[in-house]
């Protein structure tokens, strides 16, 4: 079965850094693009970033609001993608979801979550970022 299990989240004080992890099963992970989105309570997921497959150089994207401090990266050893969080805010609080996407879709070089129908995604993982 294809599957995805995100772990890593947890309680975490504002200004500290946090690794989130996505392992994959039933498939090798960079033969696709994997991008990771969030979901706070109350509010519409929202796309963070995206790695691309191995058709070419592992490109990686984010979102216009990461502005430098969350670094996804992939380790095809361990079939994994992880997405680092540094210099965590309240805002940041929030479930987070790896998925594995058709395509990383970006506009004006920032990436934006737009699922489709044969997209699959974990169970999240909950990060909460305290003041």
């Amino acid at each position: 079965d294809v599957q995805l299990v995100e772990s890593g989240g947890g309680l975490v004080q504002a200004g500290r850094s946090l690794r989130i992890s996505c392992t994959a099963s039933g498939f090798t992970l960079d033969d696709y693009n994997i991008g990771w989105f969030r979901q706070a309570p109350g509010q519409e997921r929202e796309g963070v970033s995206c790695i691309s497959n191995n058709d070419g150089p592992a490109t990686t994207y984010y979102a216009r609001f990461v502005k430098g401090r969350f670094t996804i990266s992939r380790d095809n050893a361990k079939n994994t993608v992880y997405l680092q969080i540094d210099t965590l805010k309240p805002d940041d609080t929030a479930v987070y979801y790896c998925v594995r996407e058709e395509l990383c879709s970006v506009w004006g070089g920032n990436y934006f979550l737009d699922l489709r129908p044969d997209d699959v995604w974990g169970q999240g993982t909950q990060v909460t970022v305290s003041s």
